[in-house]
């Protein structure tokens, strides 16, 4: 007569949460609400000759380098260092989250129990999340080094790979968390509104009423996407470390 099976395999593993190196990916990933601020302050400080309109005006428009017209557009942007930093740094930590958060962890965060089974499917969905978000972290970094009046087509390249790529993780990260937390819905609905906004610009070439509403919705819910899980992951993390020294404390 075999005996039961257990409820966790013994090739089944716990990974290591409370590392400095997942706390610190978390962190990154979520630090990526930067942007609104350094947005706000460029669009705030915008010199062109009409007032800046985030409904009609590009993103792009805020970091570029010269004052005057640009693909029939005035542009004026004194602030734009701090717009193209913030691209920077907003790809930086997407990069760093992609090459610190492990893909144990992506497959744990929004779980209430701690051991990986090492099936093939979620395993592979984290490690496409971590792809996916390393290739958009590094386009939004070109749009930052390479701004939209620099002469070079690699702004466009970087903000299509940011857009497609950041938008992709988050729907592959929401199917791996549905049914562990309420907030993988949110994380799809992100990613979708992204991808049906980035459909559209693409059909209409952005031949639209309001181009600057359109090329939001593609990058807005990824930038809140990408915090939301980060804030899922640096939760599970500081809870998991928090356990941990409470149990040291009291051995």
């Amino acid at each position: 007569m075999s005996s039961a099976p257990s409820a966790a395999p013994a090739f089944a593993f716990i990974p290591d949460t409370t590392s400095t190196r997942q706390y610190i990916g978390a962190w990154s990933v979520l630090s990526v609400l930067q942007y609104f601020a350094a947005e706000a302050a460029a669009v705030g400080a915008w010199a062109g000759p009409t007032a800046y309109d985030l409904r009609t005006g590009y993103i792009s428009d805020l970091g570029a380098l010269n004052c005057g017209i640009y693909d029939g557009r005035h542009v004026c942007s004194p602030l734009n260092w701090l717009m193209n930093a913030s691209f920077v740094v907003q790809g930086l930590g997407m990069l760093l989250g992609a090459v610190l958060l492990t893909s144990g962890l992506l497959c744990v965060a929004a779980r209430a129990d701690l051991r990986v089974q090492p099936r093939r499917r979620p395993w592979m969905a984290a490690v496409w999340v971590r792809i996916l978000t390393g290739a958009a972290g590094a386009g939004t970094v070109i749009v930052g080094l390479v701004p939209e009046d620099a002469g070079s087509s690699w702004h466009f390249v970087g903000a299509l790979v940011y857009f497609l790529a950041g938008a992709g993780a988050l729907l592959v990260l929401g199917v791996l968390w549905l049914r562990k937390t309420a907030f993988a819905w949110f994380i799809l609905a992100c990613g979708a509104v992204s991808s049906a906004a980035l459909a559209t610009g693409g059909l209409t070439r952005m031949d639209v009423p309001e181009p600057g509403t359109l090329e939001r919705l593609m990058g807005y819910p990824v930038t809140v996407g990408m915090a939301t899980a980060g804030l899922v992951i640096a939760h599970r993390v500081h809870r998991h470390r928090k356990e941990v020294r409470g149990m040291a404390a009291v051995n």
